[in-house]
């Protein structure tokens, strides 16, 4: 309903705000859907993917909660909840399916540039955490996402899986690991960058790099109107449109409250910086060949999850650990120290105050990350590579995560850890909030959005047509159907080069 002028109208028929994977993402399937829609685009960077969604910016990991054990919480009874992870599963099945059509229509270059095969593992030491690994894989693999799961407590074997982690370890500490052979590592930087790419070739699809958003209004028309400006010339201008798509990772927030949409109301951030040790020793870089997660410690958040992750960034092969969380007030890498005062309002106080007084260990713990060392830090890598030598390792910035506030009925404001779509009532606009793990739940995430915001066009006969040719399992749980999830996986391994093992029957 959005996309029909009237004979007085002039502009674009879609503006999306940012450039990172969330907006290559719905501005494809949008072209796809219908290719007469006019696009215009608006970064305030130069390039594509340099915030969040660039390689170094973000954990990378293909998160189909293979391996990242805060995605299958520990119940009271000490049974472990699995159903997050398997949403997640099915979410980046879906995409995988997004990714595989576009290469097929020519549309982005060939998969080895953004997606690759490496193991996924979860490593734990101690007597409880290798009972609540065990648990956990007897529970993921009652599920057919995640049959072929291996588990170890065997030195040998674990040896075997990933000798870093091994070598150096006392042989009495118990230990246990769980492996996914069919995990990815995923540069989503490459990937946005290659859907940008295609996207400029595309008729009515303008790309305006080095511009700020600086308002947004609704018009007595129905009309959104946005106010940008050049960062080079200061030039300044006025653009009209039906729709309007907020991506712009820890910038959304802001932009959100510019809207003054009521749905928007009551939500604050809190963000949280992030670093990484990054290995500079190709020996030793060589040796591992996994994205290795552990257990966060006691009283730590989910983000702080630390991982020993083998990435391919650039066509070269890296290792990291991490991450180390920090504290800034800037809502993105590149962004301003004040955006956090600059984004607290009298309709989100309330909930960003009880938010923070509800999570006073996430500000210890923050605290406690700024005040690490290098010794510090090179003692939580020996935990995972007891034979770590600090000249082998250099500290690298990630990127700024803002973490979202809401209201919660019960205690006045909630923070989460995920991430949260906020949209108008008439779905004349819409809002991505929050961080891991949007990137590779992106296709669920915008198929909502189309689901949201123009419901009478995706009941059409001739968007249901071509959303399933997009991604085949549309409509259908993958969680649920096994056989429809063998056909898939078996289909964009092929076309994505990756690594397929048969399930088990």
């Amino acid at each position: 309903m959005f996309f029909r002028k009237n004979h007085t109208e002039t502009g674009p028929d879609v503006v999306l705000i940012g450039a990172g994977i969330m907006s290559a993402t719905l501005g494809m399937m949008l072209k796809e859907l219908q290719p007469e829609l006019t696009i215009e685009i608006f970064e305030r960077l130069d390039v594509a993917a340099a915030e969040s969604s660039d390689a170094w910016n973000n954990a990378g990991t293909g998160h189909s909660a293979f391996c990242e054990l805060n995605y299958t919480p520990e119940r009271e009874d000490g049974t472990v909840d699995t159903s997050k992870a398997v949403k997640i599963a099915e979410s980046f099945e879906v995409s995988k399916q997004f990714w595989a059509y576009l290469i097929q229509q020519d549309h982005i270059t060939l998969p080895e540039n953004f997606i690759r095969s490496i193991p996924h593992m979860s490593f734990v030491w101690g007597d409880n955490n290798v009972n609540f690994l065990k648990k956990r894989h007897e529970a993921l693999t009652k599920c057919h996402l995640f049959k072929g799961m291996e588990y170890a407590e065997d030195p040998g074997q674990l040896r075997e899986w990933m000798p870093l982690v091994m070598e150096g370890r006392d042989p009495a500490q118990p230990v246990a690991a769980t492996r996914m052979e069919i995990g990815t590592d995923v540069n989503f930087g490459a990937l946005t960058r290659c859907m940008f790419d295609q996207l400029k070739k595309m008729d009515g699809v303008t790309i305006h790099f080095n511009h700020n958003v600086r308002k947004l209004r609704r018009m007595p028309d129905g009309r959104w109107r946005i106010k940008v400006k050049e960062r080079a010339s200061g030039d300044k201008r006025k653009v009209y449109t039906r729709f309007v798509f907020i991506g712009a990772g820890g910038g959304s927030l802001p932009l959100l409250m510019k809207s003054d949409i009521p749905e928007g109301k009551g939500y604050g951030g809190f963000p949280v910086g992030g670093q990484w040790l990054k290995c500079v020793n190709p020996a030793v870089i060589e040796q591992h060949q996994a994205k290795v997660y552990g257990k966060a410690s006691v009283g730590s958040p989910p983000m702080s999850v630390p991982h020993l992750d083998t990435r391919f960034i650039n066509g070269k092969k890296e290792l990291l650990f991490g991450p180390y969380a920090g504290f800034s007030t800037r809502f993105l890498k590149n962004g301003s120290l004040l955006d956090l005062p600059l984004s607290i309002s009298p309709t989100n106080l309330r909930p960003m105050v009880a938010a923070g007084i509800k999570n006073i260990p996430l500000t210890e713990y923050l605290i406690n990350q700024v005040r690490q060392s290098e010794e510090d830090r090179l003692a939580a890598l020996r935990d995972y590579y007891p034979n770590a030598r600090a000249e082998d390792w250099q500290l690298e910035n990630a990127g700024q995560r803002v973490q979202v506030i809401k209201k919660d009925p019960r205690h006045g404001g909630v923070l989460e850890f995920g991430t949260e779509m906020v949209s108008a009532a008439d779905g004349s606009l819409a809002a991505l909030l929050g961080a891991s793990p949007g990137a590779s739940t992106v296709v669920s995430i915008m198929l909502s959005l189309l689901e949201r915001c123009f419901p009478d066009k995706l009941n059409s006969a001739e968007w249901q047509a071509k959303i399933k040719e997009m991604v085949p399992s549309y409509g259908q749980s993958l969680g649920e159907d096994g056989q429809l999830l063998e056909e898939v996986r078996a289909w964009t391994s092929e076309v994505l080069g990756l690594r397929h093992i048969e399930m088990l029957r």
